[in-house]
């Protein structure tokens, strides 16, 4: 698998945050969940009840240690969703996305619930709801968020001089 990654681009590779200081090429060369930036929802855009249920499921891709968590909250949403509407698009989209998520393969999950968001925006219009401005895109948006300060970034741990003492690696998180 091939990825294309822009100057400061991040991409989420079986938990790990990557960021690109430069245009570069990755080569992945075995089996591996990733998750490009451009598909991550941000948390305060996850305002519709398929971009919650997306947010779970992009969880699990994202935070692997939390993953059981997610799958619940995930669960949780999508018997919520079940419950509340007979749309049929929507309902057999989240059969699919749950038979993904079972097998262990969320990131196909994600593009699923992607494929709904017309439909939920459509729901959301026609009950005469004001739909979030997000929910008439098909793409969750780019992180837009300006580049921390210095104060903001996560400040480096100094190595121990013993090298038996380093053995839990620290977890930079965006």
């Amino acid at each position: 698998m091939h990825l294309n990654l822009r100057a400061g681009e991040r991409v989420y590779i079986n938990g790990a945050v990557v960021r690109a200081d430069r245009k570069v090429s990755l080569e992945l060369m075995n089996d591996a969940t990733f998750l490009l930036e451009g598909h991550v929802l941000q948390p305060d855009a996850a305002t519709t009840p398929l971009r919650q249920l997306y947010f779970a499921a992009q969880t699990m891709l994202i935070e692997p240690g939390q993953a059981d968590l997610a799958r619940t909250v995930y669960s949780t949403l999508q018997d919520g969703i079940l419950a509340a509407t007979d749309e049929p698009a929507i309902l057999a989209g989240l059969k699919a996305a749950s038979g993904l998520v079972d097998a262990g393969r969320p990131y196909e999950a994600l593009k699923v619930i992607r494929g709904l968001y017309a439909a939920e925006s459509a729901l959301i219009e026609g009950a005469g709801l004001e739909a979030p401005p997000l929910a008439q895109t098909a793409e969750p948006p780019a992180d837009t968020r300006a580049p921390r300060s210095p104060a903001e970034r996560p400040r480096r741990q100094p190595r121990s001089p013993d090298p038996k003492a380093d053995t839990m690696a620290a977890k930079v998180i965006p």
